[in-house]
C-alpha cells in the first residue's frame, strides 16, 4: 500500500469545533420575511401536489403523504417567491430530494450547479460545508442552510490552523483537500477533490507523492488505485466507518448473487468485500445501468430510498446507517428557512477568495 504516513491527532493545533458560530444574517435585513404558509392538508393540497407523489410513493406510504405535502406544496411556492433554488445532496430523504429540489447530486455534482445557479437565494439542503462550498461560488448571493448544527465529522476534523502546521512538515508536497472540508481548511489547501474525482485530481498534479486531507479512508482508496505516494489524515465518516466486512459477508452468504456497492469512505476491508467502489453518484450510475436484482448500497440510508423511488425493480437489502446531521434538514425547516431566510452562511471574504481557488481549479481540472 503506497500510503507513506498517516498523520493524527499528534499534529493537531487544536480540537475542531463541529458546529459553526453563530453569524449576524443580513439576508433578513435584505429579503425581508414573508408571511408564514399554512400547513394544512385540504383537496387544494392533494390535487397540487399528487404528481410529486407519483415520484416517491413506492418508498413513502400513502398515508404519510398527508403530513408531508402541505409544506411540500408550501415550498415550492416559497421558492417563486424568494426567486430561489434549493440544491439537495443523495442523502436527503425522498420527500425533500424528488419533491422539492431543484438539483440533487454528489457534493462535485451540487459544487458545479452552484457555479449556475440563476437565483436570488441558495437553500443548501445538505450540510454546512456545502453551504460553505455553495457561498463561496455565490459571494454575491443569499446562501442558507436550514439548521445551522447540520455539521460533518470529516470536516470537524482537521482545522486551517492544522494544514499550515501540515505545509511546514512537509514543505512543497502540494495539499488535495476533500470537500468535506470547512472554507478555512479548503483555503490552506493546493486543490479539492471529491470522492468522484479524488484519483483524477491526485495524478493531475504530477507529483510523487501528495496530502490528502482529511479522509484516512478516502485517501487509502486512492492510493490503491495510483502510484502517487499519499499521505492521509486520520480523519473518518461517521456514517461509513460504522460498517464492517463481517456484515457485508453475512449479507453475501445469505445471497451470493447480491451486489455489493460501497462508497470510498468506508473502511479498506469493508471496500475488499464489494463488487464495485465510488462516490453517490457513481453509485447511483451503478445500479441505474446494472439493473441488479438485489444489491447493497454501502453508505447513507437515504441514498438507497431515492434510488429505489426511481428504480422500483431492483430490491434495496439494507445495512445502512444514518447520517445524523443531513437528518436535521426538515420540511418544516426548510419552509422556516424561506420565510425566515435562516440560516445565513458567511464566509469571510479573504477565505472564501483563497477557497475559491481551489474549489474552482477542482470544478474546471479538465479544461
Amino acid at each position: 500500500m503506497p500510503i507513506v504516513e498517516t498523520l493524527g491527532p499528534e499534529i493537531k493545533s487544536r480540537p475542531a469545533p463541529e458546529v459553526p458560530a453563530r453569524t449576524p444574517s443580513t439576508a433578513l435585513h435584505k429579503h425581508g420575511r414573508l408571511p408564514a404558509p399554512v400547513l394544512e392538508w385540504n383537496a387544494e393540497v392533494e390535487r397540487e401536489t399528487a404528481h410529486l407523489y407519483e415520484r416517491i410513493k413506492n418508498v413513502v406510504p400513502a398515508v404519510e403523504w398527508p403530513f408531508f405535502a402541505p409544506a411540500v406544496k408550501a415550498i415550492n411556492d416559497l421558492k417563486k417567491q424568494r426567486n430561489a433554488v434549493i440544491l439537495a445532496h443523495n442523502y436527503q430523504t425522498p420527500e425533500i430530494y424528488n419533491c422539492v429540489a431543484d438539483f440533487v447530486g454528489d457534493s462535485l455534482q451540487l459544487a458545479r450547479e452552484a457555479t449556475k445557479v440563476d437565483a436570488d437565494v441558495i437553500v443548501q439542503c445538505g450540510v454546512h460545508f456545502m453551504a460553505e462550498t455553495a457561498k463561496i461560488l455565490n459571494p454575491s448571493k443569499t446562501v442558507l442552510i436550514p439548521d445551522l448544527r447540520a455539521g460533518c465529522s470529516l470536516a470537524a476534523s482537521i482545522t486551517g490552523d492544522d494544514v499550515r502546521l501540515i505545509r511546514e512538515r512537509f514543505p512543497g508536497v502540494p495539499i488535495v483537500t476533500y470537500v468535506n472540508t470547512s472554507a478555512e481548511v479548503k483555503a490552506e489547501s493546493d486543490i479539492c477533490c471529491t470522492s468522484s474525482n479524488a484519483v483524477e485530481v491526485v495524478e493531475s498534479l504530477g507529483a510523487e507523492r501528495v496530502i490528502m486531507l482529511p479522509d484516512e479512508y478516502l485517501a487509502k482508496y486512492v492510493a490503491s488505485q495510483t502510484k502517487v505516494k499519499v499521505i492521509a489524515w486520520k480523519g473518518h465518516c461517521e456514517v461509513h466507518e460504522r460498517f464492517t466486512a463481517d456484515e457485508l459477508r453475512l449479507v453475501r452468504e445469505s445471497d451470493p448473487s447480491v451486489q455489493i456497492i460501497a462508497h470510498p469512505e468506508c473502511p479498506p476491508d469493508v471496500i475488499a468485500e464489494a463488487d464495485f467502489t465510488g462516490s453517490t453518484a457513481h453509485m447511483i450510475d451503478f445500479v441505474r445501468k446494472r439493473r441488479p436484482k438485489r444489491v447493497v448500497m454501502v453508505t447513507e440510508c437515504s441514498m438507497a430510498d431515492n434510488v429505489a423511488a426511481e428504480l422500483p425493480d431492483v430490491e434495496f437489502v439494507r445495512p445502512c446507517n444514518l447520517c445524523p446531521h443531513m437528518k436535521r434538514i426538515t420540511l418544516p425547516k426548510i419552509v422556516d428557512s424561506l420565510v425566515n431566510m435562516t440560516e445565513e452562511v458567511v464566509v469571510d471574504p479573504a477565505i472564501a477568495e483563497r477557497a475559491r481557488r481551489a474549489v474552482e481549479r477542482m470544478i474546471y481540472l479538465k479544461s
